[in-house]
């Protein structure tokens, strides 16, 4: 049973990570494509990943509901910028934690990272508007600890997806990411 799940949960992240890096390849982030999760493949990571896999969500998000929290998580949010998670820190202005604003680079990175998991997660159910549903079930948890640049930009591209398609809201991240800001 173990050796299959752990398989099993090798080619999810696997199949997960070559579309991130096909898609950021697209808009020219050849670099971080290649680098994209390679802590999931840590023991940290990992060992999590099989113990908790179902293949049709984040093993994450079963270790959360299961301890309260996602030590797989903790770790993995920590170490891949591309997570709005990692850009949290203390504010400036003595309000406790608050949401940094992320550079460009790494917000497509962001993007394309939630475009791959909906593909493998949904398989043949995906469809463009998938990234923004998941962004919908998430957005309680986000309001106010993605900045508001950020999370501006990231619906608008994410809503550009669901009524456009991928080649137009790829063009418009690669225009973003020429530009270096948003």
């Amino acid at each position: 049973m173990f050796k299959a799940k752990a398989w099993r949960h090798f080619c999810t992240i696997t199949e997960h990570k070559l579309q991130v890096m096909k898609n950021c390849f697209r808009v020219g982030l050849i670099r971080q494509g290649l680098l994209h999760d390679l802590s999931k493949y840590s023991p940290a990571e990992f060992m999590t990943g099989v113990h908790y896999y179902q293949g049709i969500r984040s093993p994450n998000a079963v270790e959360r509901e299961e301890k309260g929290y996602s030590l797989a998580w903790l770790h993995h949010k920590g170490r891949n910028k591309h997570h709005f998670e990692y850009w949290i820190d203390f504010s400036k202005t003595g309000m406790g934690l608050t949401g940094a604003k992320m550079p460009a680079n790494y917000l497509a990175e962001m993007i394309m990272d939630r475009i791959a998991a909906s593909k493998v997660y949904q398989g043949r159910n995906y469809t463009d508007a998938s990234a923004w549903e998941y962004y919908l079930r998430e957005q309680p948890y986000i309001d106010g600890a993605m900045h508001p640049e950020t999370k501006a930009q990231l619906e608008k591209i994410l809503k550009l997806l669901r009524d456009k398609g991928e080649k137009a809201a790829f063009a418009y991240l690669r225009k973003l990411l020429k530009q270096g800001i948003y």
